[in-house]
């Protein structure tokens, strides 16, 4: 039993790391569709520098309201030559009372904070919160599929970056997932014990339908 369990588990390993392992890489081919797998290789013949190389974290990501934040990703979609490699990077920029807002990924994340001062932190299955303030140089690591955010609670913007165990770690964020989403405002009523008043506040806000 314990060999057959060992083999099904290096078959499942092997499988996952099957587009990578037999080469020194495999840089997605964006023309073709993703799977849970990544993408395809593209062909090797056209494989260049630049697909190893992104500069889209020069400048900061597009600030949101009413967050007053903004992020940049180098996700696979965006670096191909990240496809397969397990591993992405993102750039947050905080305007001053910014937030990341409580979100959560399939992976976990480190984040480092490069300017300014942040409070951070996540919460566990048992709803116990660790929460730090963090300064420059400071990093922190939130474990994989737990709630957690940042708020800039300093007097100048912020900019940190994170790094992720995955090429595609994708994101929900609590606020956006229920106000943005098509769910009625009658189940968020008794799912988030919110009254029809605040519902259609917050949808207005999020772009949600009703």
């Amino acid at each position: 039993m314990n060999l057959l369990i060992f083999s099904v588990l290096s078959l499942l390993v092997s499988t996952s790391y099957a587009n990578i392992i037999q080469s020194d890489y495999c840089v997605g081919d964006l023309s073709l569709p993703s799977s849970p797998a990544g993408y395809s290789c593209k062909n090797p013949a056209k494989v260049t520098a630049d697909d190893f190389v992104f500069s889209g974290l020069r400048v900061a990501g597009n600030i949101a309201k009413p967050f007053k934040s903004g992020a940049s990703t180098a996700f696979a979609p965006q670096f191909p030559g990240l496809n397969g490699m397990g591993i992405s990077i993102a750039r947050a920029d905080l305007e001053v009372g910014g937030v990341v807002p409580i979100h959560t990924h399939r992976v976990s994340e480190l984040i480092i904070v490069v300017e300014g001062t942040i409070i951070s932190g996540f919460i566990d299955t048992n709803n116990t919160a660790y929460y730090k303030t963090l300064t420059k140089g400071d990093i922190m690591i939130f474990p994989p599929t737990l709630l957690h955010f940042q708020v800039n609670v300093g007097s100048t913007p912020v900019l940190a970056y994170a790094s992720f165990a995955s090429e595609n770690p994708g994101i929900q964020i609590v606020d956006t997932a229920l106000f943005q989403s098509s769910l009625p405002s009658e189940l968020i009523e008794k799912v988030a014990l919110l009254d029809d008043a605040q519902i259609k506040k917050l949808k207005k806000m999020f772009g949600g339908t009703n």
